[in-house]
């Protein structure tokens, strides 16, 4: 499985749904990086996706977008490929 990166803040809800879809679907590891307590990661992270909200979520190398997007990912059936490498 490749490794699983977002971008997140403590109060988000739209985080916390990523996260729980993710850990359903298999995924035990995620790298979590605060921009809440980390403001210089915002900059990365704007400057990785275009995006300033969050979540911003990687699988391996392949950016996914936001909590919508995995969502969206996840109907279509594209999300269990992906983490499967």
């Amino acid at each position: 499985m490749p490794a699983v990166k977002m971008y997140t803040t403590q109060v988000c809800p739209y985080c916390q749904r990523a996260k729980a879809l993710l850990k359903q679907r298999g995924v035990e590891q995620i790298e979590e990086i605060r921009v809440d307590l980390h403001p210089a990661e915002r900059d990365t992270m704007v400057h990785l996706t275009g995006r300033r909200t969050v979540p911003q979520i990687f699988i391996g190398d392949t950016h996914v977008g936001g909590c919508d997007d995995l969502v969206a990912l996840d109907q279509r059936g594209g999300l269990a490929p992906l983490l499967a490498g």
